[in-house]
C-alpha cells in the first residue's frame, strides 16, 4: 500500500472546549488509485487531507507511506519527504499574482534549488515547468500572470505546480469548487489522464457527486469517521 493510516485522531482546542474532528480514521490507499472523499461541510474532510499530505499532524495515530512512519521523521526529513512525495491542488489556487504562470510553476523547484539539492539546476527546472504547462494546454499562456488567465487556466497552472517535483500522490481539496461545470469536467479529465499516463495516485475531496462517482473508489465521511 502507498498510504495506510492507523487510528488517526485530530482534536482542536477552542475557548469553548475541545472539538474532536477525526475520531479514528483507518484507510489504505494503493499506488495508482483515484479515491474520492465526500461528506457534508464541516465533517473534517479537509483536515484529513491536510494530515494525509503532512501539512498538519494528528493528535494521535500514525500514517505510513509504504513502510515509512512519516511522523517519526524529524522536521527537516519530514519536509523533504513531503516535497518529494506529495503535490497539492486546492479550491483556491494560491498562485502568486506578481509572477507569471511559468514562474509560479517553477517555484517549488526554485525552493528546492535554494536548499542546494544536488542534481537541480535553474535551466532544468524551467524546462520541466515549460513542458508540463505545454502538456496541460498552456503553451501560449505561460508568460501571463494569474490575473490575465481564466479560472480554469489558473487551476491548470496550480496542477502544473503540483506536478513539478514528480509527486507519487496528488491531494486535491475541492479542486473544481470555483469552476463552472464544463471547466470542472475538463480539470477532472486531466486528473484521469495523469493517472493513466503517469500512475499518479489522486485523493480528491469534493462536494461534486458527479465527479466523485468517476473516482475508482469513494469514501464518505460522517461524524469523524470514514464509511
Amino acid at each position: 500500500m502507498l498510504i495506510e493510516t492507523n487510528e488517526l485522531k485530530k482534536t482542536f482546542r477552542t475557548d469553548a472546549g475541545e472539538i474532536q474532528v477525526l475520531k479514528g480514521i483507518n484507510i489504505s490507499i494503493a499506488e495508482g488509485e483515484i479515491v474520492g472523499i465526500v461528506g457534508a461541510s464541516g465533517v473534517g474532510k479537509s483536515t484529513l487531507l491536510h494530515i494525509l499530505g503532512i501539512l498538519d499532524s494528528p493528535t494521535s495515530g500514525k500514517i505510513f507511506y509504504n513502510t515509512t512512519d512519516v511522523f517519526s521523521l524529524d522536521r527537516n526529513m519530514l519536509a523533504s519527504f513531503r516535497n518529494k512525495t506529495v503535490g497539492f491542488v486546492f479550491q483556491f489556487h494560491h498562485l502568486m499574482p506578481e509572477f507569471t504562470a511559468l514562474e509560479n510553476v517553477m517555484m517549488p523547484g526554485l525552493i528546492k534549488l535554494s536548499h542546494q539539492v544536488k542534481g537541480a539546476s535553474y535551466e532544468d527546472i524551467r524546462s520541466k515547468a515549460e513542458n508540463i504547462l505545454a502538456q496541460l494546454g498552456l503553451k501560449d499562456r505561460m508568460r501571463h500572470r494569474p490575473g490575465e488567465l481564466s479560472g480554469g487556466e489558473q487551476q491548470r497552472v496550480a496542477v502544473a505546480r503540483a506536478l513539478l517535483l514528480d509527486p507519487r500522490v496528488v491531494l486535491a481539496d475541492e479542486p473544481t469548487g470555483n469552476l463552472d461545470t464544463e471547466t470542472g469536467e475538463e480539470l477532472f479529465r486531466i486528473f484521469l489522464e495523469l493517472n493513466r499516463q503517469k500512475g499518479i495516485t489522486f485523493i480528491i475531496v469534493t462536494h461534486n457527486e458527479s465527479l466523485s462517482s468517476r473516482c475508482g473508489r469513494v469514501l464518505r465521511m460522517r461524524d469523524g469517521y470514514l464509511e
